[in-house]
């Protein structure tokens, strides 16, 4: 079993543990239970942003494969779980998938196979919930007979400067000797190994670093809101403020927040606190202040229209930017989803650009004048209809320009619900700026879903 690893669910977190160990010479193997993606990796085309499918091809010639085939963890020394651990209908953490990986880990698991865990999880989920499951299955004792380790993932989408090799990896263990082979195992390709002195600590830590950002994203919204009110450029005292050298970090509003990590892991640690029969009202707050600024754009949206005269039934709304955040294609929790199903409600047609996303469809979503159980009917794609500028209601979230794509063009739609496409001039989404686009002719206009300012005449 010398120096071969398994990586146990292949998503953006899996390939991108896969790739580094590839790249110093591990044996690697993915395990997916999604037989698509499975087949498509083993073609060299890679399903997510972070891994190029060049760098796929390299993996597969150092021998990386991929597998649906469980057998293949009982021929490695370390496994590393990477399974999503998302957010059942009722908001509240779900930890299927962990549970599942768990327990088809025991069944293969053998003496002296390190086993890391690094899907975001409830302080004590891995000594509590993943370890029972590992002993029970394998009839083997975490610390005695197999070493158990908790990382916490910090995978950065669309982060051109910070990828997992030089990213610190804080790493903890149910035992020193767990948390000594873990950091073994690391320090093959990660420049920086943090030791943390309990996994209930390193459990934390994943949770303490989004929620930290949820709550102060979640300042900035609120205060968007009420300076729109007051007539004050919040941009114009946050770009001051970030002027001072100590005791203030820049965070700054937007039309909600999206992707795997804000709008769930604060959630799993108000979990964890509720299990103590409290709540944690400031970050239960935070949420429902996020939670709300989808529903505060579309408010925007429909003033300005008001103002000119015109309402949103039958307005056409163009959607600029549908990703939950620049140089991605990852649409999780995106507030563009509800902001779309707040202007569909009302009537309006929309249309959505972002080069990066060639097919997206919303379902109907509560409240929405539809069929119960059916697809929103298909928006208008007249041939030719372009939806006008008009100011956007929120200026931008932190990021960067995006990456270049196809020409702008209709897209048709492809199956019912779909939301008709078009894309910028040039396939490029433009960066933030000091003024908003100008208004456009009644009855139109756009917005962008990540809050992004778009000059005028950049719309194909």
């Amino acid at each position: 079993m010398e120096n071969s690893q398994a990586v146990v669910g292949l998503g953006y977190v899996g390939l991108s543990v896969a790739e580094a160990a590839s790249a110093v010479g591990g044996d690697v193997v993915g395990i997916d239970v999604e037989p698509g993606k499975v087949a498509s990796l083993n073609e060299g085309r890679s399903p997510v942003d972070v891994l190029a499918d060049d760098d796929l091809a390299l993996m597969l010639d150092r021998g990386f494969r991929a597998t649906t085939d469980a057998a293949v963890l009982a021929s490695c020394d370390t496994v590393v779980i990477c399974v999503p651990t998302p957010l059942d209908a009722d908001r509240r953490p779900d930890l299927s998938l962990v549970r599942t990986a768990a327990e088809t880990v025991a069944r293969h698991l053998r003496p002296g196979t390190l086993v890391v865990v690094e899907s975001t999880i409830w302080p004590g989920a891995t000594e509590d919930v993943v370890l029972p499951l590992l002993e029970h299955g394998s009839g083997l004792t975490a610390g005695a007979d197999f070493h158990l380790a908790y990382s916490p993932e910090r995978v950065d989408c669309g982060n051109p400067e910070f990828d997992i090799r030089n990213t610190p990896k804080v790493v903890a263990g149910h035992t020193q000797a767990c948390a000594d082979r873990a950091a073994a195992f690391y320090g093959k390709f990660i420049g920086e190994i943090v030791p943390v002195a309990g996994i209930r600590e390193a459990e934390l830590c994943k949770l303490l670093e989004n929620t930290y950002r949820s709550v102060n994203i979640a300042l900035v919204n609120e205060m968007a809101v009420f300076c729109d009110e007051l007539g004050i450029d919040l941009w114009e005292s946050i770009r001051a403020a970030a002027t001072k050298p100590f005791g203030f970090e820049r965070f700054l509003p937007g039309p909600g927040v999206g992707g795997h990590c804000i709008p769930v892991d604060p959630l799993y640690l108000t979990h964890a606190v509720r299990a103590l029969g409290r709540p944690f009202r400031l970050v239960e707050l935070a949420v429902e202040v996020n939670e709300a600024m989808p529903e505060h754009v579309f408010s925007r949206v429909q003033r300005q229209l008001n103002g000119e005269g015109k309402c949103l039934q039958g307005a056409d709304v163009l959607v600029v930017g549908v990703t939950y955040k620049p140089d991605v294609a990852d649409l999780r929790e995106s507030p563009a989803t509800p902001l779309v199903r707040s202007l569909r409600r009302a009537g309006a047609r929309v249309t959505f650009a972002d080069p990066l996303v060639e097919e997206w469809s919303v379902d109907a979503g509560p409240g929405t004048p539809t069929e119960p159980g059916r697809p929103t009917p298909p928006l208008d794609n007249t041939p030719g209809h372009t939806p006008a500028a008009a100011q956007p209601p929120l200026p931008p979230k932190p990021g960067g320009p995006r990456r270049p794509g196809p020409a702008s063009s209709k897209q048709p739609l492809r199956e019912p619900g779909a939301l008709a496409r078009t894309t910028t001039a040039g396939g490029r989404r433009s960066g933030p700026g000091p003024t908003p686009a100008a208004p456009g002719p009644a009855g139109a206009a756009k917005t962008t879903a990540r809050g992004h300012r778009t000059a005028p005449g950049t719309l194909g």
